[in-house]
């Protein structure tokens, strides 16, 4: 077993990667079986690797789901809260520019009959 390279599994297809996820968690369960046993003391250092492959096939697997979502939900006026972006809590709750530049009805009838004054100053 060597070691799985990233970029060589964001080739593949996802039918590929769920098979190549199979047999992983399979060899991982040999390994572990083989532990328990002692009968292979060789490969108790292979189980991390089989471990993090398992990791990295995940993670590609799980992004590119995600990213096809994102296209899904991009165009739709609500998303998913997962998708959305992780600011911090006060920015999330933060008032829009749309709701900052409201005015009340009373503003804006005192702005429209009411204009700020222009003084001319003599030097």
């Amino acid at each position: 077993m060597e070691k799985l390279r990233v970029f060589e599994l964001r080739d593949k297809s996802d039918a590929e990667l769920l098979k190549l996820l199979d047999d992983l968690k399979q060899e991982l369960a040999t390994f572990r079986v083989s532990k328990v046993t002692a009968t292979g003391t060789s490969k108790l250092s292979k189980i991390t690797l089989v471990r993090k492959a398992v990791a990295k096939v995940l993670t590609v697997y799980n992004q590119r789901k995600k990213e096809e979502a994102r296209k899904k939900y991009k165009k739709l006026s609500k998303t998913p809260l997962n998708l959305r972006p992780k600011l911090t809590r006060a920015k999330r709750k933060a008032l829009t520019t749309k709701q900052l530049t409201m005015k009340t009805i009373k503003e804006r009838k005192r702005a429209e009959n009411l204009p700020k004054r222009k003084y001319a100053l003599l030097a």
